[in-house]
């Protein structure tokens, strides 16, 4: 209260009591005092008198402006004139009421209240929306950048891997191959996780309960995690299933446990948790991009060192981190952002410096029955004589693919665009077992290329391959039934296994 006197000081608040709420009150009558209040408490509305012997409403309306806190301002005097309220209103007050009048203060004040929390529910979603515009722009980037590596790292991966077979046992050159073979599988993982950012990893998803990953990594958390960190997890009973890679979830829980071990240098208490939710339009509202209806929440929840506003607005960032160097490649959390986006899912973060973090993972409860997953049957054999199209425009790739499966026996044609393809199966009269084709080329894609081919070759076999998914062929990381896709970058083994599985199928 910017009042002089406490009489009406008394009046005003005496009025306020009616609202049926807890009233903490301050009163000020200089500018100093009021910065020094507003820098002490946090207030909810600042009530001030238009006219005080050596300061005004006026110059307590310009110190909140100063200030940049967002706190309603009311005109409480006995001298407003209509011209004296205009200028107030101009400046920045929310409202005026004249002393005479006090039974509009209530009505004022909580109108002012109302506005205010309408602006930070406003500013709160502007900046959720503006996050997760900034996550989708980086995901793009991050899926084209993994793309363009993993052509390379095929080429990397197949060479140093022909080489290694071709020299004796004994070659010192073995283990210089090998160092490069292992440098390319590591930057393999890199592109891996990033491509799960964006959302473009292939998976398998299934029906299961949250419950069984965590019964099956027990063992493993507490290795993880050492004796000074007490873990206890919290399965409810009854769970609802989602659908869900398996593999991707347990991933999920290694970062972010990981994490918040990271988090508590001198140990803790770490809580993992699952829960039936139903999540609301409300929900909703405060979080772009999430579902509502029934939920499975799975809470990842940590006493250690907490983060503060800027951090919390960064960690799903590629690349981000505040570990030290050397201590992360800073993929893990937005690996965890990825994977639950590709499946469906919503995860929330709520920390504070010094008060720990909790992470939420909402995922879409499924109806669909489980499945038991036949186990794939091993190809007894990997190298044949049938006759393949390799599709390929990229140079380096396509020479290294041919080599690869001449060398197991196959008959090998090669085409680096589709229309050279399509002119080559129309001029050539022989069988052609498999079409192998790059996924997102010149002129049409991969699936638009097998579907011309198979007008006049109704029998040929196809299989994909990409740097990343493509909704040509895949649907939100998941192939469609009965597409063989094989994703980049390939080793010589990959290929020849998967080339085999698909003749044979």
């Amino acid at each position: 209260m910017v009042e002089d006197s406490e009489r009406d000081a008394a009046l005003v608040l005496r009025q306020l009591r009616r609202m049926n709420r807890g009233i903490e009150a301050h009163r000020v009558e200089d500018a100093g005092a009021m910065k020094e209040a507003i820098a002490a408490s946090s207030w909810d509305i600042v009530l001030s008198d238009w006219t005080l012997p050596h300061f005004s409403g006026l110059d307590a309306l310009a110190v909140l402006k100063a200030l940049a806190v967002d706190i309603p301002f009311i005109i409480v005097s006995g001298t407003v004139g209509e011209e004296t309220a205009v200028t107030a209103i101009q400046a920045g007050a929310a409202d005026y009421v004249l002393k005479g009048a006090l039974v509009r203060l209530l009505p004022a004040v909580e109108r002012a209240l109302q506005e205010r929390e309408a602006r930070r529910a406003r500013r709160r979603l502007e900046e959720q929306l503006r996050q997760a515009q900034k996550l989708e722009a980086i995901g793009s980037l991050a899926g084209g950048v993994a793309h363009d590596f993993n052509n390379l790292l095929s080429i990397i991966l197949t060479y140093s891997d022909l080489l290694m077979r071709a020299l004796p046992s004994d070659s010192p050159m073995r283990e210089d191959l090998s160092e490069i073979k292992k440098a390319g599988e590591r930057a393999r993982d890199l592109t891996r996780q990033l491509l799960m950012f964006s959302r473009q990893q292939v998976i398998e998803p299934r029906v299961l309960c949250l419950n069984d990953p965590l019964q099956g990594i027990r063992t493993m958390l507490d290795r993880l995690i050492g004796e000074d960190i007490e873990l206890s997890i919290v399965r409810s009973p009854d769970l609802w299933d989602v659908e869900a890679d398996p593999g991707q979830i347990e991933q999920v829980l290694m970062n972010l446990v990981v994490n918040a071990r990271d988090a508590m240098p001198d140990g803790g208490k770490l809580t993992i948790e699952t829960a039936n939710v139903v999540l609301d339009e409300d929900y909703q509202a405060q979080h772009p991009g999430a579902g509502t209806g029934p939920h499975v929440m799975l809470a990842v929840i940590d006493t250690g060192t907490g983060m503060d506003a800027v951090t919390r607005s960064r960690i799903f960032e590629p690349f981000f981190t505040t570990k030290g160097p050397g201590k992360g490649t800073g993929l893990g959390l937005s690996t965890v952002f990825g994977i639950v986006k590709q499946n469906r899912g919503n995860v929330w973060v709520y920390s504070e410096p010094g008060l720990g973090t909790a992470f939420k993972i909402y995922l879409p409860r499924t109806e669909a029955a489980r499945e038991e997953k036949a186990p794939v049957p091993v190809a007894p054999r990997v190298s044949g004589n049938e006759t393949i199209l390799v599709v390929e425009d990229e140079a380096s790739l396509r020479a290294a693919a041919l080599r690869v499966l001449r060398e197991l026996g196959y008959r090998v044609l090669e085409a680096a665009l589709p229309s050279e393809a399509i002119a080559l199966c129309e001029r050539s009269t022989d069988h052609i077992h498999l079409l192998l084709t790059d996924v997102v080329m010149p002129e049409m894609n991969g699936r638009q290329l097998a579907d011309r081919l198979r007008q006049g070759r109704p029998s040929l076999k196809v299989l994909y391959t990409s740097g990343y998914t493509e909704n040509t062929i895949v649907h939100h990381g998941v192939p469609e039934a009965g597409i063989h896709f094989l994703p980049k970058p390939i080793s010589p083994d990959l290929l020849a296994a998967k080339v085999r599985s698909v003749l044979d199928s």
